[in-house]
């Protein structure tokens, strides 16, 4: 490994939205960091969130969604996700930075005396630290692959035919989080920058003022605007309308920003001759009004994307030199996702199935593994709170698998415990994560060790049989942002298990957000009465997973590993279960036909 740190000569490329929010920044600039990534570039991204909360880990799932989890722990926004899977890249604290961290940078340098008594104001103090972060990220080298590479029994990586038929199955190499050839690292070339909101926001200006002032100081060929924006379709007059881009648009400008190029969000292909409006009246060629259409899955949309020259527009305005985009792997992959050979269904149990985007990094795990097993995961949707021992056969009929994710707190926790029992008596795969994983060990200590009243102390601190409880050093808390397990954290896999036969190595490195584990005064007897703990960490006092040996698959993780899947490299634990599923469904099938 080589490492060099010169300062950044790093281009960046602004992407922000308008109109309305949740129009896809996100994927659209994670979409052009892949393009440009598959044109040889080395391509960093940031997420720039207005809100005053210092990260979304205080908040709940149905404010912001999921909270993603970096290696190095940092609590952040749901975006970082998108970055991961479509760019095979790792993230840090680095790449997200709110208005709640800036502030408080800034108040705590004016408490330490850093501003020698001057005024502290947004301009140029917000400003210049919201710059700072931007460059940090831009000067921060980066490797010319992604981390934790997944690797086949050769050391190359397996195209998706070779998973789906069994053959070269890659394992995560994220014991080490090499790549199979030297990594070089350097300054990454192209910096994207997602600004949340919407422009016209009040509290989005300090960073429209930064970028802006960024570009000042870049020049020309050094940065590139890319604005977001919806050109909606009004069915009573049966026309799509304009007027809310070139609003948006020239709200930007007022601000100081003219955008380079319009991605226009759409439900139907932009004529020509509204492409032309679009542009005479915002000021860019017509061919830099790039259609951002609804598309079958959003691994389309780099593809889409592409196909109107949006990489090579950027090259232009950058004065890049690279190559062609080598897209192979990646079509290849979609490819094979929209065309399955077989279907199947997995119940997801948890308290906030009404908003999806809580479980945003299972549900994308969930497609990556559905790839790699040739199959369309289908998912249903199971509220925790409607599941009880009298009902529980009823709500899971018909599943070939049933997920169990992370949470807090106690509410739904007793359906949750009712759904593990019914598919472990009942010889149906299960996969536990995080809260999924303690829920199973409660259920295993009631109804196969004995222990009526087994519970957390998190929901029962009274119970005789704590089989899960806080760390010592969590107990006298009071703080409950970042204060939790977080973060990337070795793991030793044991041998002989079946942890051991799925990931192929004894050490992992896997993503935590928790604060309860296993009680270890419990661990013997649950030993004792085979539950495998087949997973610790490499001191052996904490449990990192569990499973069953007789089960047909049963298994649960304290950690998050929905978190480690990227599209073209699903995570083994989520492939391997979703092969279980299929095997379990294709069973059922079987005997189905033989009963009749």
């Amino acid at each position: 490994m080589t490492y060099n740190s010169p300062k950044s000569k790093a281009k960046f490329i602004f992407f922000t939205g308008g109109v309305v929010s949740s129009l896809g920044k996100g994927i659209a600039a994670s979409s052009l960091g892949a393009v440009l990534k598959a044109r040889g570039l080395r391509v960093t991204i940031m997420k720039l969130d207005p809100y005053i909360n210092v990260d979304p880990g205080t908040m709940n799932p149905y404010q912001h969604g999921e909270v993603y989890v970096t290696d190095d722990g940092a609590e952040t926004d749901l975006d970082l996700g998108h970055y991961e899977r479509f760019l095979d890249i790792s993230m840090s604290k680095l790449n997200n930075a709110t208005t709640g961290q800036i502030y408080e940078t800034v108040i705590n340098k004016e408490r330490a005396g850093d501003y020698l008594g001057g005024t502290v104001q947004v301009i140029p103090h917000i400003t210049d630290e919201i710059k700072r972060r931007i460059r940090a990220v831009a000067e921060t080298p980066i490797g010319n692959g992604g981390t934790g590479t997944y690797l086949g029994e050769t050391g190359r990586d397996a195209r998706p035919s070779d998973i789906a038929a069994g053959r070269n199955a890659r394992l995560p190499d994220i014991a080490t989080g090499r790549d199979a050839r030297p990594t070089e690292f350097r300054p990454p070339d192209i910096a994207l920058l997602e600004i949340g909101g919407t422009v016209g926001d009040i509290e989005g200006l300090p960073f429209l003022e930064a970028i802006r002032q960024l570009g000042l100081e870049l020049g020309p060929k050094n940065c590139c605007y890319v604005h977001l924006t919806l050109v909606p379709f009004i069915d009573s007059s049966g026309e799509m309308k304009t007027k809310p881009t070139q609003h948006s648009v020239k709200e930007l400008r007022e601000i100081g920003i003219q955008p380079d190029v319009l991605l226009c969000r759409t439900h139907q292909p932009l004529p020509v001759e509204l492409k032309r409006k679009i542009a005479l009246f915002c000021m860019v060629k017509p061919d830099e009004v790039i259609e951002a259409i609804d598309v079958e899955s959003i691994y389309d949309v780099p593809l889409n994307l592409e196909q109107q020259g949006f990489s090579d527009i950027i090259v232009r305005r950058l004065n890049l030199r690279c190559q062609p985009p080598d897209l192979t792997l990646w079509k290849e992959t979609l490819d094979h996702l929209k065309r399955p050979k077989h279907s199947l269904e997995i119940a997801m149990c948890g308290k906030y199935t009404g908003l999806h985007d809580a479980y945003k990094s299972i549900m994308e795990a969930f497609v990556h593994a559905g790839g790699a097993n040739n199959a369309r995961v289908n998912l249903r949707w199971i509220d925790s709170e409607k599941v009880d021992d009298n009902n529980a056969a009823e709500v899971l009929a018909n599943i070939d698998g049933l997920l169990i994710p992370g949470g807090f707190g106690d509410r739904g926790i007793e359906g949750k415990i009712s759904a593990v029992r019914y598919v472990r008596e009942n010889r149906i795969p299960f996969f536990g994560i995080c809260l999924g994983m303690q829920v199973a060990v409660i259920e295993y200590a009631r109804h196969i060790v004995g222990w009526k009243d087994a519970n957390s102390s998190e929901f029962n601190d009274k119970t005789r049989h704590p089989v899960i409880d806080l760390l010592p050093e969590q107990r006298k808390l009071k703080k409950k942002g970042g204060t939790m397990r977080l973060g990337a954290q070795p793991c030793h896999v044991l041998p002989n298990s079946i942890a051991h036969k799925i990931y192929g190595q004894e050490i992992i490195s896997e993503r935590h957000r928790h604060r309860f584990e296993v009680n270890n005064d419990f661990r013997a007897v649950l030993e004792d009465y085979c539950l495998r703990f087949g997973g610790l960490s490499p001191d052996h006092k904490l449990v990192e997973m569990i499973e069953l040996p007789d089960h047909p698959w049963f298994i649960g993780c304290q950690f998050h590993p929905e978190l480690k899947s990227r599209f073209t490299k699903p995570h083994p634990l989520f492939r391997e279960f979703v092969k279980a599923a299929l095997e379990y469904h294709i069973e059922s099938e079987r005997a189905e036909i033989q009963v009749k």
